[in-house]
């Protein structure tokens, strides 16, 4: 059975930036262009978004032209759609790219994990309009619209992912005039006498409850460490995935350990250091040194960028779990590439179903969001002299 579906949904800015830069960074294009582009969200959102207890449009939305609006609308409800997407649960994702062809259009996104775990994957529509004619009716009938025409042709078809089991078109607007706001989602209803009939079948398959499709984890996890800044790791992800040529296999990927109330991420080097090689960052592979004093980095960041504030980051066990994943299929451990692979769940942080007691002080005790794939907005960097430092090679694992 879907979940229940969520009565409202509390998130901050910066969840709604991060939300938006993942989806952005599902689609087909330069690396280094999603990069840049998806950072800019969290410079769109804090000059066009007001920061407040509830969604309203900054005075400063009215100074851009009718393709500006539409195109940050487009993108605001792609965040909002993954925000709901995580409310509700589930925790990978996919640009709907990956459906049949012979059925267009088709919806945005494609998600798994949570409810539909082990059962198939669920389709996600996302619509966004910020106008003067945005009323309540008009956005009701957006997200039936799109529903019927993007969504429901797909149900019960079959992706690289999966099956597609049920489906979501989700429609945002707000009126820039009167700071009214809409969100509304139709979905593939189930009518109670064919519940029974309906649950997904608890016969065994290739993805067992509680694990995720390599190919979708890869999707996801490329998404990820394309927005930490790790390019290594996305070479790899996109050579087992069928796109580019094999990376060299000495590289070797630097990452930082920071702790965050009590919290530990990995931080990739490579954020800090975006036009330099990465054979720069080692002296020698079998003995990974830095090549470079601490403090002289200290002073060489402090430069380049002052505040080191907002840096995607990732949940230190998630990674982990990840890239040892990723050394095994590199290295053709598990001999054939697996179907599936046990990958943990994270709390998120920063965004919930509902409002509850205390809510409001998250902000001061988590500086920073987290979703369930581990993929985490920090909103600054701790202070520390001398981090721990890891070092990931693509056969090799953790040195």
């Amino acid at each position: 059975m879907p979940p229940i579906m969520a009565a409202q949904i509390r998130f901050r800015p910066d969840a709604l930036a991060a939300s938006m830069a993942r989806t952005l960074t599902l689609r087909t294009a330069p690396d280094a262009l999603l990069a840049q582009w998806a950072r800019s969200q969290l410079a769109q959102i804090e000059y066009l978004v007001e920061d407040g207890f509830r969604f309203e449009l900054s005075p400063f939305l009215t100074s851009l032209a009718d393709a500006e609006r539409s195109g940050f609308a487009g993108r605001v409800g792609a965040g909002m759609t993954d925000l709901l997407m995580n409310a509700l649960g589930y925790v990978w994702r996919d640009n709907a790219t990956c459906l049949s062809s012979n059925l267009d259009p088709h919806a945005d996104f494609v998600y798994a994990g949570g409810a539909v775990s082990g059962h198939g994957v669920v389709l996600a529509e996302a619509h966004g309009s910020f106008a003067q004619s945005v009323a309540e009716g008009r956005i009701a009938g957006e997200a039936r619209r799109k529903y019927l025409r993007q969504v429901k042709p797909h149900i019960a078809t079959s992706c690289v992912h999966g099956k597609v089991v049920h489906g979501y078109s989700v429609a945002f607007g707000s009126n820039p005039a009167n700071q009214d706001t809409f969100l509304h989602v139709a979905e593939t209803r189930i009518s109670r006498s064919k519940i029974k009939s309906s649950l997904p079948s608890q016969q065994p398959g290739p993805i067992a409850s509680g694990r995720v499709s390599a190919r979708l984890a890869l999707a996801a996890h490329r998404s990820n460490f394309l927005l930490m800044g790790a390019s290594q790791v996305v070479a790899w992800i996109d050579w087992l995935r069928g796109v580019g040529g094999r990376p060299a296999d000495d590289t070797v990927t630097t990452f930082f350990v920071v702790e965050i109330v009590g919290r530990k991420f990995l931080v990739a080097a490579e954020y800090f250091f975006p036009y330099i090689r990465p054979w720069r960052l080692l002296d020698e592979v079998d003995l990974p040194q830095l090549p470079w004093r601490w403090d002289e980095f200290e002073s060489w960041r402090l430069r380049i960028r002052s505040d080191l504030a907002n840096v995607y980051a990732m949940d230190e066990f998630a990674a982990g779990s990840f890239l040892r994943a990723l050394s095994g299929m590199i290295s053709g451990e598990a001999g054939q590439a697996p179907l599936a692979l046990d990958l943990p769940v994270v709390e998120p942080v920063g965004l919930s179903k509902e409002l509850e007691p205390g809510d409001r002080d998250e902000d001061s005790r988590y500086p920073f969001v987290q979703f369930r794939d581990g993929l985490a907005l920090l909103g600054k960097l701790p202070r520390s002299r001398k981090p721990e430092t890891l070092f990931w090679s693509p056969q090799r694992g953790f040195l």
